[in-house]
Parts: C-alpha cells; sequence; structure tokens
C-alpha cells in the first residue's frame, strides 16, 4: 500500500502548515508531512505556502519583505477558525524539532520558488543537524532549486514536482538526480504509463492533492508509491480498510 503524505499537515482539520496540523497529521497516522519552505527578508527558512502572509495569516504583505520576528507575531490560525489563534508561521527550526520528538514521522519539504545555493545549504545543514537526513526529502518545481539542492547537499534524497510533463523527463531526473518525481494527480490520467515508465528507471512517485476515494483507488491501481492528500486521517483509514 502506498505512504500517506499529509499536505502541509492534517490541513483538512486544522489551519495548514502550522505545528498544530502537522501534530494532527502526526495522530492521524501519517507517514510523512508534506510542508513548504520560504526565505524571509533576513535569511530565515519558515514554513508557509504563499508568497504572502494575506490568505493564512492577520497580516499582510510578502514573505520576502518581512524579517522572522515580523512574521512570527502573526496570527496563523484563526483564519481557519477561532480555536486555533494564536497558532504562528513556524521556522525551518522548529519544524525539524518538531520532528525529532518524533522518530516514525517523515518529511517532505517543498522548496518554494528559486532558491540560492547558500540558502539552500543552510537549510540542509539544520536538517543534518537535528538528526534528520534519512527521514527527510527535499523538492521543488523550479528544476534551478533542484539543481541548487544536489550541489550543495548531494546525499539528502530530492524530488521535481510536475504539473506538466517535460519533453524529456527522464533524462532530466538523471540529470537532478532525483529520486522521485511527484505528479499532479490528472497527470496519472492524462499519462498512464508514467507510473510505470518512473518505476523503470527505478524512481518513485507521489502524486498531489488527491482528496477523494475513486482518486485514492485510481493511484492505487496505479502503482503509485505514495499519495499527498489534505486529508490523511481519512485516507489512512481507508487503506486500512482495504
Amino acid at each position: 500500500m502506498p505512504l500517506v503524505v499529509a499536505h502541509r499537515g492534517n490541513s483538512s482539520v486544522a489551519p495548514e502548515n502550522t505545528l498544530v496540523a502537522f501534530e494532527a497529521a502526526w495522530r492521524a497516522g501519517a507517514d510523512l508531512i508534506e510542508v513548504d519552505l520560504q526565505v524571509t527578508r533576513d535569511g530565515v527558512a519558515v514554513v508557509i505556502h504563499n508568497d504572502t502572509v494575506d490568505a493564512t495569516t492577520d497580516g499582510a504583505g510578502r514573505v520576502d519583505d518581512l524579517d522572522a520576528d515580523e512574521l512570527r507575531r502573526l496570527d496563523a490560525g484563526t483564519w481557519f477558525s477561532p480555536r486555533y489563534r494564536g497558532a504562528r508561521v513556524p521556522t525551518a527550526v522548529e519544524l525539524f524539532a518538531f520532528l525529532a520528538e518524533r522518530p516514525d514521522l517523515g518529511l517532505l519539504a517543498e522548496f518554494k520558488g528559486a532558491w540560492q545555493p547558500e540558502a539552500a545549504r543552510q537549510v540542509a545543514e539544520e536538517i543534518e543537524r537535528a538528526g534528520l537526513h534519512d527521514r527527510v526529502i527535499v523538492q521543488s518545481f523550479w528544476t534551478e532549486t533542484v539543481a541548487a539542492l544536489r550541489d550543495v547537499a548531494p546525499d539528502l534524497p530530492r524530488g521535481l514536482l510536475l504539473v506538466d510533463l517535460p519533453e524529456d523527463l527522464l533524462a532530466l531526473c538523471r540529470e537532478l538526480r532525483v529520486m522521485t518525481v511527484n505528479p499532479a494527480g490528472t497527470l496519472l490520467v492524462d499519462e498512464p504509463g508514467l507510473v510505470d515508465a518512473l518505476h523503470g528507471e527505478g524512481l518513485r512517485t507521489m502524486p498531489w492533492t488527491l482528496n477523494e476515494p475513486a482518486h485514492w483507488a485510481a493511484a492505487v491501481a496505479a502503482g503509485v508509491d505514495a499519495i499527498i492528500t489534505d486529508r490523511p486521517d481519512r485516507l489512512r483509514g481507508w487503506l486500512s480498510a482495504r
């Protein structure tokens, strides 16, 4: 059966990309949590999806226009529900500390946008210091970011995210030396031979973001290695019933 990857934590029951959502995912039996990393104006890696803080905090502005201390003062929970008032945007270091205390939980970390090698190196070193090297997969839609991660942390497992299928995907995977290709779920329908082609190259695949039983069934039938979902609790129960 495929692994369960909690998209931004258990984001169907708690505010995405917060420690409370990660805790909920862990308690739901997720194998990994999927998070988004960006860099603040003062060079601190933080866990947030959007380029701006407007949608998921009580603040406004671009993440890279705010210092980490400014970002940490924002409320990242009330937009989801008043019961989560006071939830904060975690730093990468806080995320890694959370994982270090839960040795059965892995991490799929998306680096948003084009990262400079030095910023990528800093996060890779923090992963190493936290003792998480064997539990973390780093990934990005941006090939230059995957290449930067390859160059600064060649032993850290890497993935390539896809919306569309590039012309020579397998050659690109060899160049970037990735171990997984993680496509939009629609590509499993549009490219029915994709999973077999990837497995033939020794690559894994983890489609995103599948939230319905019919989609889970199609992914299982295709032979995927993991499913990225907003509903890890429901997916875990659905897989257990099978």
